[in-house]
């Protein structure tokens, strides 16, 4: 298995629809970068928010979640309280091919700011747009810029395709469309 270059993941995106929207060079000036990079592609986020409140005395339970844990929010920014985070989506659809399987880490910008970024591994023929858990570790409000940069995808190709794909498993995440909360 290995780690696939710039011009792979170029490849992949023209020819078989892996990004969508794809940008093929790296947008930096003025924003938090996104677009491909050396070993993988810089993804954003999109405008769309669910902001973790406590006003309803909600309990978070990843078996019985309730919409009362959230805020839903639409902005260009987005105010993470402290101590606190938010679910949000990738402005990209990703189309993953049977071979491969993804890795994503939060980029270095927000990670400096306090700012993780959690995303579970994009499986062999998985597809949509991808749900992000982003936490402030900090005691202050954090701002997380809707349309910029938030995370780097790096892409493993297999030396041959998985027996049994995400496609096949019928995953309950396939073919998200906007932020979704956990399904049992």
């Amino acid at each position: 298995m290995g780690l696939k270059p710039d011009h792979w993941i170029r490849k992949m995106a023209q020819e078989h629809g892996m990004i969508e929207p794809f940008v093929e060079k790296q947008v930096r000036q003025g924003v938090i970068s996104y677009g491909v990079s050396s070993y993988g592609y810089d993804m954003r986020v999109a405008d769309e928010f669910k902001v973790f409140t406590n006003v309803y005395g909600a309990v978070v339970d990843p078996k019985h979640f309730s919409a009362e844990a959230f805020v839903d929010i639409k902005a260009e920014v987005c105010i993470i309280p402290p101590n606190s985070f938010v679910l949000a989506r990738s402005m990209e659809y990703f189309r993953i091919p049977r071979s491969v399987l993804t890795v994503c880490l939060g980029k270095s910008t927000y990670a400096r700011c306090g700012l993780i970024v959690n995303v579970t591994p994009f499986e062999p023929e998985w597809e949509g747009f991808v749900t992000l858990e982003i936490s402030n570790t900090t005691p202050l409000p954090a701002k997380v810029y809707a349309n910029e940069g938030i995370a780097q995808v790096l892409f493993f190709e297999g030396d041959e395709p998985c027996e049994v794909s995400y496609a096949d498993k019928k995953g309950k995440y396939q073919g998200q469309t906007g932020v979704t909360p956990p399904k049992l």
